[in-house]
C-alpha cells in the first residue's frame, strides 16, 4: 500500500495565513537589582558582574 497524498492543492490564502504567524519577538529584558542596567533574566549582569546577590565575574572599568 502506498502513501495517500492530498487530493487537491491547498489555496494560496490558506498557505499564507498559516505562515503569517511566524513573527520575531523582542527579547525580554529585566533590570539588574544592583546597578539598574538592563540584562537578560537568569544571566550574569554584564555591567557589574553580579548574579543572585553575589559577584560572579570580575568586570573591568574600561567600558
Amino acid at each position: 500500500m502506498g502513501a495517500i497524498g492530498p487530493k487537491q492543492k491547498l489555496g494560496r490564502a490558506r498557505t499564507h495565513s498559516r505562515r503569517a504567524n511566524w513573527k520575531l519577538e523582542a527579547p525580554v529584558l529585566g533590570t539588574c537589582p544592583r546597578c539598574r542596567q538592563p540584562k537578560y533574566p537568569h544571566r550574569v549582569c554584564g555591567s557589574c558582574g553580579y548574579y543572585n546577590g553575589r559577584q560572579v565575574i570580575e568586570v573591568s572599568a574600561e567600558k
